[in-house]
């Protein structure tokens, strides 16, 4: 088990931060960079396919000849699987077992390769209620800089849990250039989507992370999603419909680009490719302006 002690002291900071107002949150080394890659970090309610729309648009990137690193972030260390076939040990997994001496860690103890190439890691995080997050997706990134792997990459996915809280949520917005946003066309996934704008226009007060967009997620209409984007000044940037396809994928573990043919898929295949396509070539940043909680509730639904 980790204890606290693990946890830097210094790592913390307390008291009113400029991106936090008044939150506890990880303060991460300012020179510890990614590098030269454009970084992508896609969030969104817990749920909503996150891990799947993050796995697939790797793969799509690779598709188009990139060198792809995805980062997985939840405690849960689902987010590669169906790139690399099974669940992998984590980067506190493998910290724990040199009792937290990171120099003792070779590169392949804790990064896998997984489908085209695509290189995967899970960053894991401490048990509930013993540590922050954040300072596990720190000590991700310092590793990866430490043993050069970071050096020949073009694109890092951070695929993000799904709850807003302190540092396992915020830190990647402090490496990221473009954030995403999952959602479905429901009332629940768009009110999470109201607070990930909240949190992404704090950190964008002192880091280079802009929204970039959202995807359509399990959803057969967009109207919903359309109508509180138009509100506040967001986009879609791929739909992806409810299909069996995508579920049964989850359960072979397997990527959309390895399953057995079919119209639907190929459509599907399509819309990945295209916004890795769309996403390389680069998007303006979005000024989303987010809502009162009340105001949405008074928005969604039909007349």
């Amino acid at each position: 088990m980790i204890e606290t002690a693990s946890i830097p002291v210094g790592a913390i900071r307390r008291g009113p931060r400029p991106d936090g107002e008044g939150s506890v949150q990880v303060q991460l080394d300012p020179k510890l960079k990614i590098g030269t890659a454009k970084v992508f970090a896609i969030y969104g309610k817990g749920g909503i396919g996150k891990s799947t729309t993050s796995s697939n648009l790797s793969v799509a990137f690779s598709k188009l000849g990139k060198r792809v690193l995805q980062i997985g972030c939840d405690p849960k260390h689902d987010s590669t699987f169906t790139l690399t076939k099974k669940l992998m040990p984590t980067v506190i997994d493998v910290l724990e077992s040199v009792d937290f001496h990171a120099e003792e860690l070779r590169a392949e103890d804790f990064v896998f390769p997984g489908y085209n190439g695509v290189m995967c890691v899970e960053a894991g995080g401490p048990p509930a209620g013993t540590g922050c997050g954040g300072y596990v997706v720190g000590q991700t990134v310092k590793l990866l800089k430490e043993h050069h792997l970071l050096d020949d990459t073009d694109v890092v996915i951070f695929d993000v849990l799904g709850d807003v809280v302190c540092g396992g949520f915020a830190a990647p917005l402090q490496h990221a250039d473009r954030a995403l946003i999952v959602t479905a066309n429901d009332f629940d996934s768009i009110f999470a989507m109201n607070r990930i704008v909240q949190a992404i226009g704090a950190k964008a007060k002192n880091y280079e992370v802009r929204l970039g967009g959202v995807i359509a997620n399990r959803s057969a209409a967009t109207d919903q999603i359309d109508k509180f984007n138009e509100r506040i000044g967001l986009k879609t940037m791929a739909h992806f419909p409810d299909l069996d396809v995508i579920r049964r994928s989850r359960l072979k573990k397997s990527t959309l680009f390895e399953m057995d043919p079919s119209p639907e898929l190929e459509a599907v295949q399509k819309e990945y490719l295209r916004l890795a396509a769309a996403l390389w070539a680069g998007s303006d940043p979005l000024s989303a302006v987010p809502m009162k909680d009340r105001d949405i509730f008074d928005l969604l639904g039909f007349d």
